[in-house]
This record gives C-alpha cells, sequence and structure tokens, in this order.
C-alpha cells in the first residue's frame, strides 16, 4: 500500500438494491427485506470481505412509496444491525433515527447501547422526516414546516451529544472490595432546557467504546448543510457531476468555518449506483433490462411524489412542466436533484425516470466495467471533493458481489483503497478522533485555568 490518501466505501443497503425492479431480478428474493434477517447478515459479511467502512441502513417510519410496486424499509434499524453486529467484526453500523418522531434520550440510549454491544462500530444518521404519512404515525395532522423540522434537529442533536457525554470515560468503578460501583462525581445532569426538549439526565448508560457514535447527516437544503457543517462528522450526499461534487463540498467546507470547524475535518460521501459487467455492452444490457422490469406505474408515482404534483400533471413522452415550485416542507433535496437532472438533460419524464434507476434513487449511475468503475471513483476521490462513496449496487444479490470481487481489488491495485482493517471502530475507519467528553474537558479547563 501506498502512501496515498485512502478511499472510504460504506454499502447504501437499499433493500434489493438501487432499481426498483431489483427485488423481480432473478437471483433476489422478494421477502429478504423483511423475513430473512440473515440476508442483512449475509450482506454486511460481504461488505467486511471487502474492507468497507460501513453499511448504512435508511429508515422511513411508514408505510408510503407505492409499497404495491417494490421492497421498503421494514424493519428497525438498530435492531436489524444489532443482529448484525453479532454475527461481524469490524464493518461499522449506521442507521437512520428522525429527529422529527423520536426523543433525544431514547435516541441516546439506543445508540449508545449499540455501539457497546459492537465495540464501537455504530454511528448516527441524523434525518429530519418530510412525510405525510410518518405525521400521521405521530399524532401530527400534517408535515412539521421545514425551518422548524431542522432547528428541532439542531437542538435534539445538542441534547444527544451531552447526554452520550454525560458520563465521564471513568465513572465506572465496580471495585467490590470498597463497595463503590460508580463515581458519581464523574456522572452529570445535562440540566437542558430548550424550545423543543427538556431533559434533565444523565444517561443511564456508560460511555460508549466511541466516546460517541460517529454523527452522520445528508441533508442537501441550505439548512440541512448548516447541520451538516455544525455537528456532522460524515456527510451523505448526491452529486451527479464532479463540478456539483466540488462545489457541494466547497460550500459544506465554507460553512464548517463558520462553526469554527475544520473544512476538512468532515467526511463527504456522495452515492453511486453501479451497474457491472466484465464489458460496456452487457452492462449497459443489464441496465436495459432491470428498467424493464420497473412498472412505469410506480416511477411515475415516485417521481410525483418527489416534485409534490399530482401524476396527472406529467405527460411521460413531454418534458417537466415549467416553473415547478420548489416544495416549502417536501424533501427538498430531492427535488432539486430530479429537476436539474431533467433540465441538464432535457429528458423527458419518461427518460428522467430511467435516469433515476426507474424512479428510485437522486444519486450517480455508473454503467461499465469494473476498470470503467474504477476509473470514476479513483478521479473523483483524488480530486479532494469527496472522501468516497456510498455504494448503491444495482441489485444487492448479485451486484454487491461483483463490486467486492472485481471493483475492490482494482482500487486496491491502484493504491487508494485499505487491504486490510487497521482498526476495530467505526471512528479508526473514517480517520475521526475520539472525541473527550465535555464535562471531563470543563473540569480539566478549569484545573489549569490561569489564576490572577
Amino acid at each position: 500500500m501506498t502512501n496515498r490518501p485512502q478511499l472510504h466505501l460504506n454499502l447504501l443497503f437499499n433493500n434489493a438494491g438501487n432499481y426498483s425492479s431489483a427485488w423481480r431480478w432473478p437471483d433476489s428474493n422478494p421477502s429478504a427485506f423483511n423475513a430473512d434477517v440473515q440476508y442483512y447478515v449475509r450482506t454486511a459479511k460481504l461488505c467486511e470481505r471487502g474492507t468497507f467502512d460501513a453499511v448504512f441502513l435508511a429508515d422511513h417510519p411508514a408505510l408510503s412509496d407505492h409499497p404495491e410496486y417494490r421492497p421498503f424499509q421494514s424493519l428497525e434499524p438498530t435492531i436489524a444491525l444489532a443482529t448484525v453486529a453479532a454475527a461481524t467484526e469490524r464493518i461499522g453500523l449506521i442507521a437512520t433515527a428522525s429527529t422529527t418522531y423520536n426523543e433525544p434520550y431514547n435516541i441516546a440510549r439506543r445508540f449508545a447501547s449499540l455501539d457497546h454491544a459492537s465495540g464501537g462500530r455504530v454511528g448516527w444518521n441524523v434525518v429530519t422526516t418530510a412525510n405525510v404519512e410518518a405525521a400521521h404515525n405521530f399524532s401530527q395532522t400534517d408535515v412539521v414546516s421545514h425551518g422548524s423540522r431542522y432547528e428541532r434537529a439542531g437542538e435534539f442533536t445538542e441534547v444527544v451529544q451531552a447526554l452520550w457525554d454525560s458520563w465521564e470515560d471513568d465513572a465506572f468503578i465496580g471495585d467490590k472490595a470498597s463497595a463503590r460501583f460508580i463515581d458519581t462525581s464523574r456522572v452529570h445532569k445535562i440540566n437542558h432546557q430548550g424550545k423543543y426538549f427538556s431533559v434533565q439526565g444523565p444517561l443511564n448508560v456508560p460511555r460508549s467504546p466511541q466516546g460517541r457514535p460517529v454523527l452522520v447527516q445528508a441533508g442537501g437544503s441550505d439548512d440541512g448543510r448548516d447541520l451538516a457543517a455544525k455537528y456532522a462528522e460524515v456527510v451523505f450526499t448526491s452529486a451527479q457531476s464532479l463540478p456539483q461534487a466540488i462545489a457541494y463540498a466547497n460550500d459544506l467546507r465554507d460553512r464548517a468555518k463558520k462553526f469554527q470547524r475544520s473544512p476538512n475535518s468532515i467526511v463527504i460521501l456522495p452515492g453511486l449506483v453501479t451497474v457491472i459487467a466484465s464489458t460496456e455492452a452487457e452492462a449497459k444490457r443489464r441496465e436495459q433490462e432491470l428498467w424493464e422490469l420497473v412498472p412505469i406505474e410506480y416511477g411515475l408515482g415516485r417521481l410525483a411524489n418527489i416534485l409534490q404534483v399530482e401524476p396527472e400533471v406529467l405527460q411521460l413522452d413531454k418534458g417537466l412542466p415549467e416553473n415547478l415550485p420548489l416544495p416549502v416542507d417536501g424533501n427538498q433535496t430531492m427535488f432539486k436533484v430530479a429537476v436539474d437532472v431533467a433540465r441538464r438533460g432535457n429528458l423527458t419524464v419518461r427518460e428522467l425516470i430511467k435516469a433515476l434507476g426507474g424512479g428510485g434513487t437522486m444519486h450517480r449511475i455508473i454503467v461499465g466495467t469494473p476498470e470503467q468503475v474504477a476509473d470514476s471513483i479513483e478521479e473523483w476521490f483524488l480530486s479532494g471533493a469527496v472522501g468516497g462513496f456510498n455504494v448503491v449496487p444495482d441489485v444487492i444479490a448479485s451486484g454487491l458481489e461483483t463490486f467486492v470481487d472485481f471493483v475492490v481489488p482494482e482500487l486496491r491495485r491502484r493504491g487508494i483503497f485499505r487491504t486490510e482493517y487497521t482498526g476495530r471502530t467505526l471512528r479508526e475507519h473514517y480517520g475521526l478522533e475520539r472525541p473527550e467528553s465535555q464535562y471531563a474537558r470543563q473540569k480539566r479547563e478549569a484545573v489549569i485555568a490561569p489564576v490572577f
């Protein structure tokens, strides 16, 4: 291995795969998304064989997105990943949990517990939720406004971090001879009183192996970028071109400076959908076959939902309507990506649905040989704009194994990806420091403060 910068790779574990038709592929098991927990285990073990940094499970606390046509995230991510943790040794485990429909104490406890159970391999993907079906499941009549969601998310994250820090590392004693179990002077109430939350603390779980689980964020709106710049250690994003990726990285790093953070302290990972075969022609044929398996009703409904319009407004063989309004309280990131792809390519609605993987992705799709995929990954990575990628195979059942067996060795040959794990925690995989408890830091700084 050379001293070249080292790439980071996650699996974005999107059920059967990126394409909305992936579950219909011959080697896919349609019921694996829910009925076969070992599917998650087998997939994570394959990623571990490929020395990926982590597997990432998205989540959506509602039944939506046309379930009659494709699998959806059914199992609660931290429960599924707890099963994966017991069967793996090194692979990181990143789970999504919404700040809109949870409470900080429960999330802090759940992720700290999973970090202990996994030996320090956990990350929390901080999301706000902009979906009316979810709102109706949590005693809300409508979606919380965009600004309020992100304001709540910022306070939520502050509280969770404080709870994770509420135990200093040496608070547990467990001394049988002296009958001292915990040094309570090193366990702190956080006494948080804010606009959205009132939390006394401390957490009832000792400080976890990583100090804090890794904070991940995936917002593309202005509010989302500010949230990422202030708190995130890893950022998931979408970029359809390298200039877009560079512009996003520059913007995020400039925002990080405003929060007194190092501009290079955040690992940026855009999504990358892969359709791989031994020849480019075979890869294009595979892509076409996947597209032909997509019910056009699904693709149209999915796109209409992203754009916040009725399906009847979209005509398959015409372009998008002009002057589509940015949704005030919907998913602005997905809206912007879809409209940008359509406008740049002068695509019809049908062509746009195909370009978005049958309506299933907002991420860049690369179709080709392992060498072509590696070429693109290397170019983007060496630009300095990205730290790596969230890999989204077209079909998990076969596309992931192809990536691990053919793309990963090519990346290793080029000296930009690890040949083995050098650490055991997710922080070590990403090259992130283990944070000191803010309460321990305050005590230490008080001791060494000059006396006048």
